[in-house]
């Protein structure tokens, strides 16, 4: 858990603290906010959700101060102005089933700082762009329940579903952390607001399957254990004939930080050292497998190549 400190600074995507006067937006929407990808049989389609300018922030990492984010974001090719932290979902097309890997944050998450912009809820338009409809969605796959994942399952006043005919699987630890009723008091303050809402509409949805392990979830997608950033965080890894594509949540973050440093601890990780231990194993074994991988925070569209450089990794993106 954060310490109090970290938390008074304002770290937590739900924290229901007033915001200042709004900066000037300095990103841009993508001109197409979806991408398609071929993986074997598969058809993956990225959509773009939104973006987060984070501004930066004493305590964003625990072993790493802003000089040294700044630094990796010009190493990177970045502007060292603010973090930048795109949002994707994806959407997989594999045997006669409709999959989206996460939902986004529906237009209801906002950054507590008053540099911050947090701009969500994009998906909806660009999931209709690409030629499909939220009731076409036959299962929808959870990484870990932070608002910029799941908060586009619910409709923002009544809590609806917006995907009225999606099955929900979600690790099982994962769904018995935020479902536990005891929890809400050990959470920090701005921690709270996410977990009573979890409680108020998840346990009572008839349609979410808690899964325990790394099964075949549905057809090619196997669940992938990288626990630590929350206590249930999962991958999933995609399979069909020869190909194979590491759809990796929040393993490693933004890439222009964690990829370059695996050894970081980020402020939003639940245990950054077990954090830190999955994403190494994880993306060693993407190398080692010369798989695709893509990313929920990866800069649009979000796939690409990993290779070792040296002690690190870095990414060769492309576009689809």
């Amino acid at each position: 858990m954060l310490s109090a400190a970290i938390a008074a600074a304002g770290f937590g995507l739900d924290a229901p603290l007033a915001i200042a006067a709004k900066p000037r937006r300095r990103t841009v929407d993508p001109e197409r906010g979806f991408r398609r990808l071929t993986v074997g049989e598969a058809e993956v389609i990225a959509l773009y959700d939104g973006i987060w300018e984070k501004p930066h922030e004493a305590g964003f990492l625990s072993n790493a101060g802003v000089n040294d984010v700044k630094a990796a974001l010009r190493a990177a090719g970045l502007s060292p102005a603010f973090v930048p932290v795109p949002i994707s979902t994806y959407v997989v097309r594999l045997k006669g089933k409709t999959v989206l890997c996460d939902a986004g944050g529906g237009g209801q998450v906002q950054g507590y700082n008053s540099d911050s912009i947090f701009l969500s809820g994009r998906m909806l338009d660009n999931l209709k762009a690409a030629g499909l409809r939220p009731q076409d969605i036959d299962t929808i796959l959870i990484s870990h329940f932070h608002p910029d994942h799941i908060f586009g399952l619910l409709g923002e006043d009544s809590n609806a579903p917006v995907f009225p005919n999606a099955e929900i699987i979600v690790a099982a630890a994962e769904y018995k952390f935020w479902t536990d009723p005891t929890l809400t008091s050990r959470l920090p303050p701005w921690r709270q607001a996410l977990a009573r809402r979890i409680q108020s509409v998840i346990p009572s949805w008839k349609n979410v399957l808690p899964v325990e392990g790394e099964d075949e979830v549905v057809p090619g997608i196997h669940f992938v254990s990288v626990h630590g950033h929350t206590p249930g965080h999962t991958a999933f890894h995609l399979s069909s004939g020869q190909e194979q594509l590491m759809i990796s949540g929040d393993t490693a973050y933004v890439p222009a930080l964690s990829l370059r440093h695996p050894e970081w601890h980020g402020a939003y990780d639940q245990d950054a050292p077990a954090a830190e231990v999955s994403r190494r194993r994880l993306l060693d074994r993407v190398v080692a497998d010369g798989m695709l991988i893509c990313g929920s925070h990866f800069p649009w569209p979000g796939f690409g190549r990993l290779v070792r450089d040296g002690a690190h990794y870095a990414l060769d993106m492309f576009s689809a």
